[in-house]
């Protein structure tokens, strides 16, 4: 995974998260062209979000999300916003396919599964950080 510091405002940062979203009772209903049309939405979101998709696939039951985003940016409201947007979105664009499975508006689990990750593992940036040359007291 490639370094790409952003700047705002004061800060630098290079912060990343991989997001895992399931369907509703992991039911199999995310097709190649359903996948397709959501890499599309999520794009769309990202960048009004001033997020930076780095990567994005799924399979027939969940999808995973690897996005850049800044420190400032609370991604519990990021996620809620991800899920209402693209069941809404997808609603339209798929709304028989999806109503075979599911009588109501819902696409997603109400839960998700997001974890911070860099460039370098936890262990290398604790050595890094203990062999610091600490000013002699």
């Amino acid at each position: 995974m490639k370094n790409h510091f952003i700047s705002k405002g004061r800060s630098v940062s290079d912060l990343k998260a991989h997001l895992v979203l399931t369907t509703k009772y992991r039911r199999k209903v995310l097709s190649a062209q359903l996948l397709t049309r959501l890499h599309e939405i999520i794009e769309e979101l990202f960048e009004k979000w001033n997020c930076l998709l780095i990567e994005f696939n799924g399979e027939t039951d969940h999808v995973h999300i690897l996005f850049q985003y800044y420190p400032d940016l609370q991604l519990s409201v990021l996620v809620n916003n991800i899920k209402s947007v693209t069941s809404r979105k997808l609603r339209q664009d798929f709304g028989e396919q999806l109503n075979q499975t599911y009588n109501k508006a819902v696409l997603w689990n109400g839960s998700y599964f997001v974890a911070s990750c860099g460039g370098v593992t936890v262990s290398t940036l604790r050595k890094y950080i203990e062999n610091q040359q600490r000013p002699d007291p």
